[in-house]
């Protein structure tokens, strides 16, 4: 039986465009990213390289710009609905070449498709301890610590690379209090609305569309 060889519209191998259109993505080649993107569309390949798009998100921008993915998800349902009209201007590509010209200008990161190849193999091969830390209130061996409130928000609630809000840090100390059946005095510059409008807020039922 002979080897299948999808070709294109202009008689590229399939594969070799799919190569073509990735690489070039990465290589902020924006001629050739759209001349291959183009490729594939005309080619009645659509799907597979809004498929190429979302993994591309993750594999070769990742960290490098975190919010790009979600863009690419947009963009796919946009071009959805928009092909879903069968409008004669075929307005469906402005979100496709959007989505092809935004992987070409943003900044990347392959760290998050290393990190796969890194992490899975370290997984296969080693055995972790459960940290102390994990031991906490919420544990049945924390418990038998006696392991309480103030060692959760000391150690177990402990953040790294913070980025507190205002008050954050006061409201720690408040919080710990409160859980500890204590009273505590939030201070008027905390409240973040009237005393009428908390009551009106607990009152009506949260089920019902306003």
């Amino acid at each position: 039986m002979a080897e299948f060889k999808p070709t294109t519209k202009k008689g590229y191998d399939f594969f070799e465009v799919a190569s073509a259109f990735q690489k070039s993505i990465r290589r902020c080649d924006e001629k050739q990213a759209m001349f291959w993107a183009i490729e594939l569309y005309e080619s009645g390949f659509q799907k597979y390289a809004w498929k190429r798009m979302i993994i591309m998100s993750s594999e070769d921008v990742g960290l490098g710009s975190i919010n790009v993915i979600t863009t690419i998800m947009a963009l796919k349902q946009s071009y959805d609905f928009l092909s879903s009209l069968k409008e004669r201007g075929l307005p469906e590509k402005l979100p496709f070449a959007q989505a092809v010209l935004l992987l070409v200008r943003c900044q990347k990161s392959r760290y998050v498709d290393l990190a796969i190849s890194v992490y899975w193999q370290e997984h296969k091969e080693k055995m972790y301890s459960v940290p102390d830390y994990v031991f906490d209130m919420h544990t049945r061996k924390g418990k038998s610590m006696n392991r309480g409130l103030e060692h959760f928000y000391k150690v177990a609630a402990l953040i790294n690379n913070p980025n507190k809000v205002d008050n954050e840090e006061a409201f720690e100390s408040l919080a710990l209090q409160a859980d500890m059946g204590r009273t505590v005095d939030i201070g008027s510059e905390n409240i973040s609305c009237t005393e009428e409008e908390a009551i009106a807020n607990l009152q009506q039922n949260l089920f019902t569309e306003q």
